[in-house]
């Protein structure tokens, strides 16, 4: 058998598929109620009935959610923007791409990404491209998050700043490290924060083409 043919071949298994079938696609199953809970500024907890393929009814609780963005900035010796946020939830200082919600109607993601990276980090950038999108933890919301790539960055002058950072992002210091380096902590559990992860890997592996395979900034979500 061919390279190409092992590859397309299922593997063994009940649901086994083959590797051209690995694609996320839409899907909604029967929802027979939804009961709302509790709904804040910014999340919405809710309840739904759903159906099983099999016919049982179970009750499934998620949290409905805008969306976010977030940045991987990229300077030119390869290195990454980091900023330090306290995130109550996990009782921790965080390591975090500048990040956002998706707050503004009609803004395109990509304008909303620069906005974040303005406000929390002062810098702008010339270069942008979509680096990957991710669900944050769909098991318990429907939160979806794109995060991009920036490159080209330059500080923006304080004079033309006029974003006042409050509460959490008062005090949230930044640091440039290089890109190796952010992998290599990723990978021993010093960064936590799920965009950070997902965004420094993405970018190490997209930097093997020197970022070529990459979608535009404004590229669809699927």
């Amino acid at each position: 058998m061919s390279a190409a043919g092992a590859a397309d071949a299922p593997e063994s298994g009940v649901h086994a598929v083959r590797a051209p079938e690995v694609r996320d696609v839409p899907e909604g199953w029967k929802v027979d109620s939804s009961a709302e809970h509790f709904r804040g500024r910014v999340i919405t907890a809710v309840t739904d009935a759903v159906v099983m393929p099999e016919g049982e009814v179970v009750n499934r609780d998620y949290v409905i959610h805008p969306g976010s963005v977030a940045v991987v900035a990229l300077d030119d010796q390869d290195r990454v923007l980091l900023i330090r946020q306290y995130r109550h939830p996990v009782r921790r200082l965080l390591w975090e791409l500048p990040a956002g919600l998706r707050d503004v109607d009609d803004e395109p993601l990509h304008v909303g990404a620069a906005r974040e990276l303005s406000e929390e980090a002062g810098y702008r950038a010339a270069t942008w491209h979509t680096l990957v999108d991710a669900f944050t933890s769909p098991g318990m919301t429907d939160e979806r998050t794109r995060i991009f790539l920036a490159r080209d960055v330059s500080l923006i002058p304080e004079a033309e700043l006029d974003f006042i950072r409050r509460h959490e992002e008062a005090d949230m210091p930044v640091v440039w490290i290089p890109l190796s380096d952010a992998v290599r902590r990723a990978l021993e559990g010093m960064i936590h924060n799920s965009q950070a992860v997902a965004g420094i890997l993405a970018a190490y592996a997209a930097s093997a083409d020197g970022f070529a395979s990459l979608r535009p900034a404004d590229a669809p979500e699927a």
